[in-house]
């Protein structure tokens, strides 16, 4: 299938711009980029109450963002951005994650882990089990109660939350409710045909995926670690219900698409969608896709099914 129109009128756009690809770009340009993107996306809806929360890391501390939706919330999502391990900031998401809150009725933490070159392999996975911890200490504080669990991320993102979600099985906690995985970045192979298919080489390519992983892993070897490949796994039993969504249009799907695929052959409850028509990054472009509504309906869809009881303290 095709891309959708907005997609093609995106594309458009940026190509008239005259910005250059990413893996032309240093990491400060890329970044700017991503504020550019905020700007198109607009602020999101009210929500009850907007915290900033310091978590304490070794040698420092990372940001996380609670957004708490009007009522009593259901469940507690922890959300980890994408942007390659190299780009997002907590604003450039904010409009996502109130949507994600009010449409779900959860509350949601996003994360602000420590981005490369500056901060590499593994200091964003160490960063989200740091995040997911200090969320489990503290949901019955948010939240009113101890209510389900949820890990999220698009892209880098949801490679963060499927290596949290591998985490908590191999420590005994905490127990997750549900792993939602959003284009995830799930192995370093660059040469599979989603990559090397001329139709998805759009806003994310092969060679921005080249320079996102120099970036965060920049030794190979340590990119076939699960804590960064988590295909790379030996064993996927025990692991939370996955939802996970792919694009047709991108480098990333097959990955994806691999990871349900192991998941479910492991035994673990999954609900997988394809995207007809959408390129890599369609989730979080929110007020600018229209697919961006159809994935988050999507989502929020399977979060609805969940168990809205709190859980024993």
């Amino acid at each position: 299938m095709a891309l959708d129109e907005a997609t093609t009128g995106l594309l458009a756009g940026m190509a008239e711009s005259g910005a250059k690809p990413i893996h032309e770009m240093t990491p400060a340009e890329a970044r700017g980029f991503g504020a550019m993107l905020r700007e198109m996306y607009g602020p999101g809806p009210e929500v009850a109450s907007v915290t900033d929360e310091q978590v304490p890391i070794p040698g420092g501390s990372i940001g996380v963002r609670i957004l708490v939706p009007a009522g009593t919330p259901c469940s507690v999502i922890v959300y980890y951005h994408g942007g390659g391990w190299v780009i997002g900031a907590l604003d450039e998401f904010d409009t996502l994650g109130r949507q994600l809150a009010v449409r779900t009725g959860a509350a949601v933490a996003l994360v602000d882990y420590r981005l490369a070159p500056e901060h590499r392999y593994p200091a964003a996975a160490e960063d989200a089990w740091a995040a997911l911890r200090w969320v489990e200490d503290n949901r019955a504080r948010f939240a009113g109660s101890r209510v389900p669990l949820i890990v999220a991320g698009d892209s880098a993102g949801g490679n963060l939350a499927a290596i949290v979600a591998q985490r908590a099985k191999a420590e005994g906690g905490p127990d997750l409710a549900l792993q939602v995985l959003i284009y995830p970045v799930t192995d370093a192979d660059v040469d599979n045909p989603s990559y090397t298919d001329p139709a998805n080489a759009l806003m994310l390519t092969r060679e921005g995926m080249i320079w996102f992983w120099d970036h965060y892993a920049p030794d190979p070897v340590t990119r076939s670690n699960p804590d960064a490949s988590p295909l790379q796994a030996a064993d996927l039993s025990g692991l939370p219900p996955a939802v996970v969504l792919t694009a047709e249009h991108d480098v990333l799907r097959d990955e994806g698409e691999a990871y349900a695929e192991r998941l479910r052959a492991a035994g673990v409850p999954v609900q997988h969608r394809r995207f007809a028509g959408q390129m890599h990054g369609f989730f979080s472009m929110v007020n600018v896709l229209p697919g961006a509504a159809a994935g988050l309906e999507y989502v929020a869809a399977e979060i609805d099914k969940l168990q809205p009881a709190a859980v024993p303290a």
